[in-house]
């Protein structure tokens, strides 16, 4: 069974291999303070910076999930209050979580196929971050590289933090445009949950000291104390990172894996022109490229699913409001060819 849920979705084929070395080399056994483990963490930050193309002057962290990354944004990195602009679901509890911290926090809900323009950006005096959703999972949006840039040029001098949980690994992000980046592994990586990356700009570690911000366990702080030795503040998931570095030496480089990713996305919305469905994302400027939400009369929705399971492929369910009239496709890198080609023919064949 193939299963294109946007998270967690398919692993990578090659997988059960990795564990099965994992196991046999002793990995699963190893102190997290063992210069095993250092070497480890080293060799695997080397791979992220190399194959994401993440700037070398970028401090990257490991975290339990990108959730908790909300949280270390919140406490570590905010000094005031936090401004969200939102497409949907997921940008909508990372402002709700913001706010519980920051009460003076606000956000602004942008229509999904409204792209979003830095001229009409509500940020008020007091807001030290900026928080955008770079590729929201629930409705299949994203904010471009022209969109990013208006904003960067608008707003120079604020902290600019961005959710690419499902994009990161998947497609080129700009990360010279942002100051703080966070993703999970379970979607882009095609890997199993539990493991969050964090990737702070120097201005924003410079952020970090400024707020000196040490009253819980997982300050950002305390965070990039341990990652100078490649370490971290309380036992990680060392199978996740070991699996992460298994991954990324067998991965190409990002500009690769972004045309991939691109050009499989143009396949899956041919497939879908002329018939009884169509995207729920209508402007070509704001669909993202990893995520594709289908919309539909929600029993012929319920159908195609049941269909779809029937032929060896789960599709993801709608989201939030959506839930009952569209279904998710995640276009992420761990799929083969073969079943990639066979969506397709099966989109096709219904739409």
């Amino acid at each position: 069974m193939t299963t294109f849920f946007p998270g967690p979705s398919q692993v990578h084929p090659e997988l059960n291999g990795y564990l099965q070395d994992a196991f046999s080399e002793g990995i699963l056994s190893i102190s997290h303070r063992s210069e095993t483990f250092n070497q480890l963490s080293e060799e695997t930050l080397k791979l992220l910076h190399f194959k994401l193309a993440i700037p070398e002057s970028y401090t990257i962290l490991y975290t339990s999930s990108a959730t908790e990354c909300w949280e270390i944004i919140a406490q570590s990195l905010t000094k005031n209050q936090s401004a969200h602009f939102s497409s949907g679901s997921f940008g909508d509890k990372w402002f709700q979580y913001a706010q519980s911290i920051h009460t003076g926090s606000h956000l602004v809900h942008l229509p999904p196929n409204q792209e979003l323009m830095a001229d009409y950006l509500d940020v008020q005096i007091n807001d030290d971050l900026i928080c955008l959703t770079q590729n929201e999972t629930s409705n299949g949006t994203q904010i471009g590289l022209d969109a990013l840039s208006a904003v960067r040029g608008a707003y120079p001098y604020t902290l600019i933090a961005l959710d690419c949980t499902s994009s990161m690994a998947g497609i080129n992000l700009p990360f010279m445009l942002g100051d703080i980046w966070f993703a999970s592994v379970q979607k882009c990586f095609g890997l199993p949950a539990g493991l969050g990356l964090l990737i702070l700009s120097p201005d924003a570690v410079k952020r970090a000291k400024e707020i000196n911000d040490r009253k819980y366990f997982n300050s950002a702080l305390t965070l990039l104390d341990h990652i100078e030795k490649f370490q971290t503040s309380c036992t990680p998931n060392v199978l996740g990172i070991y699996l992460l570095k298994r991954v990324l030496e067998k991965s190409t480089r990002i500009e690769d894996t972004d045309l991939k990713t691109r050009n499989r996305m143009n396949n899956y919305l041919s497939a879908l022109k002329g018939g009884n469905l169509a995207t729920l994302i209508s402007n070509n400027k704001v669909q993202s490229a990893t995520v594709l939400a289908v919309k539909g009369d929600p029993d012929y929705i319920a159908g195609i699913k049941s269909e779809a399971k029937a032929e060896g492929m789960l599709l993801g369910s709608g989201y939030g409001k959506w839930k009952t009239d569209t279904f998710r496709i995640a276009n992420f890198p761990a799929y083969t060819e073969p079943q990639v080609e066979k969506l397709i023919r099966f989109i096709e064949r219904i739409a």
